[in-house]
């Protein structure tokens, strides 16, 4: 078992170092640059079109914003949510939802976990609960480190260190189930896949963090909360045909070490451990 179920396709990943090695090449013979070999690789075009590329990837939420939206749409057209609206680009968060008890959720929407805007948020005073929401649609990357690294080495630190509640995590997104990130959620029973707009979709994956923030005189060893105290992850659960044995619960042990503070992260998943961290010091600049 793993802190997330799905892993990296091996043959996708053969086949982009494979690319890669052409484009790193190749690439010279592309376009009408007008250009020798040698004056390309050392005129900076090559270098200056990857990285425009990969800022083009980087910075566009349009994508992973209709996604949101087309989740959120049918959540509420299935009554597991009343109402939702974005929060605009003034907001450190990015969805406030209202759900059918009456209370108030916040989603902030993040990429992939392992890099530092991860670690930048703020719960905003109405919110009631509040869930990080991990939209990760590179098929190359690698699932497992990166939301490990979300987990431990970005969100724990935040908790611990900037007294900053988070309610749960959800990793989710359009490329789950492909054959670029093959989720064993569906691989032996396609039933259990969701449509949702032009998007075919396996159960999300859900983690569910402590109510409290981790305190190593007075709460030391704060436990996951349960599905039923974060009502989001509950609807998000139920809509979309969750599993209880599937859930994960991050539970975080803090401590003192000499001058230092210190955490573990905990991740249980069927009440067994998949992933546990050793005691790792806070250093944040």
């Amino acid at each position: 078992m793993s802190v997330v179920p799905c892993r990296t396709s091996p043959s996708l990943k053969q086949k982009i170092e494979e690319l890669a090695e052409v484009l790193r090449t190749e690439s010279h013979k592309l376009g009408a640059h007008g250009l020798t070999e040698r004056d390309f690789y050392n005129s900076g075009l090559f270098r200056g079109a990857i990285e425009r590329v990969r800022g083009q990837f980087a910075a566009s939420m349009s994508e992973k914003r209709a996604f949101v939206r087309a989740i959120l749409s049918f959540m509420q057209d299935h009554n597991h949510i009343r109402t939702f609206e974005s929060s605009g680009s003034q907001n450190r968060y990015d969805y406030t939802v209202e759900l059918p008890s009456g209370k108030v959720a916040v989603i902030e929407l993040k990429g992939g976990l392992d890099g530092n805007n991860t670690n930048i948020f703020e719960r905003p005073a109405h919110a009631q609960e509040f869930v990080v929401w991990s939209v990760s649609t590179n098929q190359g990357g690698d699932p497992q480190r990166n939301v490990w690294s979300g987990l431990h080495t970005r969100l724990s630190a935040e908790v611990v260190a900037n007294a900053k509640r988070v309610d749960g995590l959800i990793v989710w997104d359009w490329v789950c189930g492909t054959l670029g990130r093959p989720c064993p959620k569906v691989a032996d029973n396609t039933s259990r896949h969701i449509q949702v707009a032009q998007f075919t979709l396996p159960p999300p994956c859900i983690y569910l963090f402590p109510a409290t923030i981790p305190e190593p005189r007075n709460n030391p060893k704060p436990r996951a909360q349960s599905l039923q105290s974060v009502e989001l992850l509950m609807a998000f659960h139920r809509c979309f045909g969750g599993v209880d044995d599937e859930l994960n619960y991050v539970d975080f042990e803090v401590a003192y070490a000499g001058v230092e503070t210190v955490r573990k992260t905990i991740v249980r998943r069927a009440e067994t451990i998949v992933q546990e961290s050793k005691e790792t010091p806070i250093r944040r600049k």
